[in-house]
């Protein structure tokens, strides 16, 4: 037999101090190659840290994180950083403005944020178109960034993430500021990304149930930085399990292939 694939990401007793307060609270995660993860949990629950050890750029007070089979303190982050793909809330804010598209994607290449820190051939020009039409966008190719949409920002960022054929995909609530439909035609596009054969392992940050596309499978709960239920999205994601999290009494409902909920009361 084979010898099995590492997990794609692997959290082994983490935690985060800031201020002598636990962001991050021994937390033990694993997401194996190929799996599509949904991480929930209340503002402050510690998510967005999470993603920010995840992807390698903030180390935890203590605990071990493997990524790709590397363990971190003891790899290069620099060069294991450009085999994930990144698409996070503050990302946008960070691109020059003036930028194309397809600038904004083929700097993944090299996990940077300007074209000129590095050269790029006419293969790896095409690649990026290649990505920017996989997120059905490929007519914005040479769009200036700034003159987009929320929503087609949103794309550019998240073709970026495929730029550098990762072995993890860290999508940080990729629907944020959103209309209702820009919001529902990315959920439909994620769904789309996700169902293909050669997308690697995926986690997917958000707030809202309604926002977790068909086709993943597994859910992380986090309350207060710490973990409250992982497991399989059917059976993991209960309305018990909902409400204990978000400290609400919720109800909850799939139907038409999506997650719904509502408050039932304080």
């Amino acid at each position: 037999m084979g010898r099995a694939d590492p997990p794609a990401l692997s959290l082994s007793d983490v935690t985060l101090i800031r201020e002598g307060r636990p962001i991050l609270d021994h937390v033990s995660w694993e997401v194996a190659a190929h799996e599509r993860w949904v991480v929930l949990g209340r503002n402050g629950s510690g998510k967005s840290s999470l993603m920010k050890i995840a992807s390698l750029y903030l180390h935890p007070s203590s605990g071990d994180v493997e990524v790709l089979g590397e363990k971190l303190g003891r790899t290069d982050v620099r060069s294991l950083r450009k085999r994930i793909g990144l698409a996070s809330t503050g990302m946008a804010d960070q691109l020059r403005s003036d930028l194309t598209s397809s600038d904004v994607v083929v700097t993944a290449k090299n996990a940077a944020l300007e074209p000129w820190w590095h050269t790029y051939d006419d293969e790896d020009r095409q690649r990026a178109r290649d990505c920017l039409e996989r997120m059905e966008i490929g007519r914005l190719a040479d769009r200036s960034f700034a003159t987009l949409s929320s929503g087609e920002r949103q794309r550019v960022l998240l073709a970026r993430t495929l730029m550098p054929e990762p072995g993890l995909l860290l999508l940080d609530e990729p629907t944020a500021g959103l209309d209702l439909a820009g919001r529902e035609d990315l959920v439909r596009s994620l769904g789309v990304l996700v169902s293909g054969d050669d997308t690697p392992a995926t986690v997917l940050v958000t707030h809202h149930v309604e926002e977790i596309p068909v086709g993943f499978t597994n859910v992380l709960l986090l309350r207060d930085g710490k973990v409250l239920a992982a497991g399989p999205l059917d059976e993991v994601l209960t309305e018990t399990n909902l409400s204990e999290c978000f400290e609400m009494r919720l109800g909850l409902e799939y139907r038409h292939g999506r997650w719904w909920a509502w408050g039932t009361g304080i």
